[in-house]
């Protein structure tokens, strides 16, 4: 595949040295869930979920493509929990137009995450074809997938945490899992037509409401993780009371987000993207740049150039998100599913994501590329960040220039000296 340059183009000015990295570790507010599946029964008894369903009842609970930390226990413990209270649990998937809208596209991305019948202890159904459940007081369908639809009751379970395309009162939740995960294509289709922002917001309440009126929806169960990835929480919610307290617990889970070591940098390497760590690839909300049109770009963090160096193997091909990149590899590129990643786009409409960065030859031609274009006086002071995805930045590596700002800091402490950049033969960072 010709894409790119082979090299850094001549007459780039490239740093005679680039400055040394200092690893860091982060510190978040770490609160933990110490048993999982001990959590989700508790939940679920609380929510009397015994009172909500009747015997034999066919019971879907949403399996969805975000990576979730214990999402195989969650859902085999509500399967449990459903078997308990004298229902049947199945799985349906719940994913939009993620996995290219196929069958089988879906089911391997689910199997990525652990999610099978085997591991769950229930059977998976996935189907792309949807129905509709009714209309809104705006004029939206509330669609839901024929595989859902089929059961005697929903259990929506999803994690919540910041969207990508909107920033208030809520966020990607249980909301957005019975809006577009369970509405299939045509539900992300219809959403993402309103544009990012409140009006997309009030969609999403809009048919998710619609869905919880026809009857269906038993409850949720809402996952809030940690800045470690770890799961922080596990709440189960009423549908009656669903939308109104999924705003508390997003707040919850926006406190706990992770975050880069510093606001301002010149250059933010970014070790492997993929849907598995943010449906973007990379994090909107940690990395500070949305790139959707008309949209104005955060204040903090700013990054004045973005590396993305390799695409996820769980990201089944789908490169969302490599639009947010200033820089990136031949290699990743070439492992793009274009028809997948531009479905996703397209159907978000944020169609600047899926654009590509300038490709170059080598993680070692992307980086220098990157400090070329900035034309500083002084490469050897520029200030880089490097983080392994944008999921887990608890440790990080700062170029020196950026220890000063880490000074005093309670969050933030070194782990040993300082060390130079370094590639291998084939121009692979180590």
């Amino acid at each position: 595949m010709a894409i790119g340059v082979e090299r850094v183009p001549a007459g780039v000015a490239l740093p005679a040295a680039l400055p040394r990295m200092v690893r860091v570790r982060q510190q978040f507010p770490r609160p933990r869930v110490g048993d999982v599946p001990a959590a989700v029964r508790e939940a679920l008894r609380r929510l009397d979920l015994a009172g909500r369903i009747r015997p034999g009842a066919r019971i879907a609970i949403t399996a969805g493509s975000r990576g979730i930390r214990d999402i195989v226990a969650v859902l085999r413990a509500a399967a449990a929990a459903i078997r308990e209270a004298g229902g049947e649990p199945l799985l349906v998937g719940a994913m939009g137009s993620h996995g290219g809208a196929t069958v089988d596209g879906q089911r391997r991305l689910l199997a990525h995450l652990g999610v099978t019948p085997e591991a769950v202890g229930a059977p998976l159904l996935i189907s792309t074809e949807t129905v509709e459940l009714g209309r809104t007081p705006g004029g939206f369908v509330a669609y839901c997938t024929r595989a859902a639809a089929a059961a005697d009751g929903i259990l929506v379970v999803n994690r919540i945490k910041p969207h990508t395309g909107f920033s208030r009162p809520f966020g990607s939740g249980l909301m957005k899992m019975l809006a577009v995960g369970l509405g299939g294509a045509p539900g992300a289709t219809q959403i993402h037509r309103e544009g990012a922002g409140e009006p997309m917001a009030r969609a999403i309440r809009e048919i998710a409401e619609a869905v919880i009126a026809t009857g269906r929806v038993v409850g949720g169960v809402g996952v809030i993780e940690n800045a470690y990835d770890e799961t922080a929480d596990l709440v189960a919610v009423a549908a009656e009371r669903l939308p109104d307290e999924e705003i508390g617990l997003f707040q919850r889970a926006r406190r706990l987000m992770p975050r880069l070591p510093v606001d301002a940098m010149d250059v933010l390497i970014v070790e492997e993207i993929g849907k598995n760590y943010s449906g973007t690839g990379m994090d909107v909300n940690v990395i500070g740049r949305w790139r959707i049109a008309g949209v104005p770009e955060p204040d903090r963090p700013r990054a004045e150039r973005i590396v993305a160096l390799r695409l996820s193997e769980a990201s089944e091909g789908n490169a969302q998100g490599i639009g947010l990149a200033d820089f990136t590899t031949r290699a990743l590129v070439e492992r793009i599913d274009f028809a997948a990643t531009y479905l996703n786009c397209i159907v978000s409409t944020y169609v600047q994501r899926a654009m590509l960065p300038m490709v170059l030859a080598t993680e070692r031609d992307a980086v220098l590329a990157a400090l070329g274009s900035l034309g500083l006086a002084d490469p050897g002071a520029a200030r880089i960040v490097r983080v392994p995805n944008t999921l887990h930045v608890e440790e990080a590596w700062v170029s020196e220039p950026l220890l000063p700002a880490l000074r005093g800091r309670g969050d933030v402490a070194t782990v040993g000296p300082p060390a130079p950049l370094r590639f291998d033969a084939a121009g692979r960072l180590l």
